[in-house]
Order: structure tokens, then sequence, then C-alpha cells
């Protein structure tokens, strides 16, 4: 397989978007083995960590695009898509689907038990997730559930234990992704409903469906926050949540069901910032 190949693979799954949950792994390894053990993650365990993050979002994109390429042929907005444009073939991503099985699975062997033990959880939502759309409109909280794993592979990943604090991390993600992929969703909302595909834009409207989007992201900035009365964050993490929360609220001033034009800047770059300051404020606070 040549170079080329992999810049078509890597454009398909949107390498650059592992960036909304690539922090958040990291944050909870942080947090998880600074409240814990009092040190740091040992260098290994961040290279076995990123491995597993990388081998994980990898898996369940090419995934997703190898279960969903006759969905994506048929729609408009989808059609240039890898698969459906014969850039690569559905053999040539499973073959890369794989690899990325193995990583993770390789990565977590290397970490701890409980990693191992967790595993057949993470690789349940990272399959079963891509099916979702066909059955029920709740397919946004269950992405949710998915990347939501990430804090909790840290966590876990960093300390081989998982407490209170990780799983209130960790419905913090979960709330946050299905928002924004619920704002996403809108822009397929006709399409979906056309062909009888399940989400909540095609269920409830743009209108509601950006409403429930909002009372999302509200349910997302409260986990974030009750972290500041569980652990010992104080207040330089407290503004960095504050700051989520604008971030968030500015996501939402940019969409309306009238005008859904500045979507791909709420979704993709209002997103990638927030996970980002999360871990920034949370690092900084911790050393400080």
């Amino acid at each position: 397989m040549n170079v080329n190949k992999i810049k078509i693979f890597l454009e398909m799954i949107k390498f650059e978007h592992t960036i909304f949950a690539l922090p958040f792994a990291f944050l909870g390894a942080i947090l998880g083995n600074v409240l814990i053990e009092g040190t740091f993650p040992t260098l290994m365990e961040w290279v076995w960590i990123t491995l597993a993050m990388v081998g994980a979002r990898t898996a369940a994109m090419s995934l997703n695009r190898l279960i969903d390429a006759n969905i994506d042929r048929a729609n408009p907005r989808t059609e240039t898509r890898a698969i459906p444009a014969g850039l690569l073939s559905k053999v040539e991503v499973l073959v890369f689907t794989a690899l990325s099985f193995l990583l993770l699975f390789y990565s977590a062997y290397q970490l701890n038990e409980l990693a191992m033990y967790l595993l057949p959880i993470a690789v349940f939502f990272l399959v079963i997730y891509s099916y979702t759309k066909r059955f029920t409109w709740l397919c946004h909280v269950v992405l949710g559930i998915t990347i939501g794993l990430a804090p909790l592979g840290g966590w876990v990943g960093a300390t081989g234990t998982l407490t209170i604090d990780a799983f209130l991390l960790f419905l913090g993600v979960v709330f946050w992704i299905a928002g924004f992929d619920i704002i996403y969703a809108t822009q397929d909302a006709d399409y979906d409903r056309e062909v009888k595909l399940f989400s909540i834009p095609s269920r409830f409207g743009i209108a509601k469906s950006l409403m429930i989007a909002r009372a999302f992201h509200i349910v997302a900035f409260l986990f974030f926050a009750s972290l500041i009365f569980t652990t010992s964050l104080g207040y330089i993490y407290a503004f960095g949540v504050l700051v989520s929360g604008l971030i968030m609220t500015y996501e939402h001033s940019l969409v309306s069901a009238k005008d859904l034009s500045k979507l791909n800047v709420a979704f993709f770059t209002m997103n990638g910032i927030l996970s980002i300051v999360m871990f920034i404020f949370t690092l900084g606070d911790i050393l400080l």
C-alpha cells in the first residue's frame, strides 16, 4: 500500500479530529495519577495511552466508513468520501481497521490488567456506534459514550483503577460530544428522514434539536464543574471550565434553525479549542 493511499486513508478518517478526544485522554491520565498516586504518569504510560487512543479512534472511524459506505454513496454530502469515490477499496479499509484494533489491543496489554479487562466494553461501543443510526435517534449519545471512553481509558491506563471522579469526567465528555454531534447532524436531517435513518434532527426537527443540544451542553458544563467539588482542583481549573462554557455558548450562537452556514466552524474549530482549553487549565491547576 503506497504513501498516497495512506494519505487518502488519513483524510477519510479525519485523523486531525483526534484532537477532540486525545486531550481528554491525557487529562484523565494526569488527573487520575495525581489524585491517586500523587505523581504524573510515566513516559511509557504516556506512549501506550497515546497509541491506544490512536488505535481506537482509527479503528472506529475506518469501520464507520466501511459500514456506512452505501449510505455515504447515496448522500450528496458524502458521496465523494474515499470508499464511495473508489479511492480506497473496502478490503484496504478493512486491513487498516484490523491493524488499528491490533494496535489498541497491544497498547492496552502493555498498560495494566484492568485496561485489558475493560477492553471488550470499549470495542463493543467502537463497533456498535456505526449501526445505531439504523435503529435509534439516541445514536448521538452512543457516540458520546464511545468518545467519553477516552478520559476513562486514560485514567485506567495510568492508574489501573476507576473512581467516581473518573465517571464525572466521562459524563461531561459524553454530553459535550452528544451535544455537538446533534448540531452536526442537522445538516443531514432531511436526508436521514427520507431514507429512514435515525437522528435527533430527523426525529424532532432542527429547531428542537438545537434546543436539545443546548441542554446537553449545560449538563456537560455541570459535570465538568462538579470536579471542583469532588477533587482538589481549584480556581485555575474552574476558570478553564468557565471558558469551556463560554466556548459552547459561542458555538450555539453560530447556528440557528434558519442558518447553518457556520456549522463547520461551530463543529470543528470550537470543539477542538474546547478540548485543548480543558487540558491546559487542568494541567495548569495541577502544576500551580
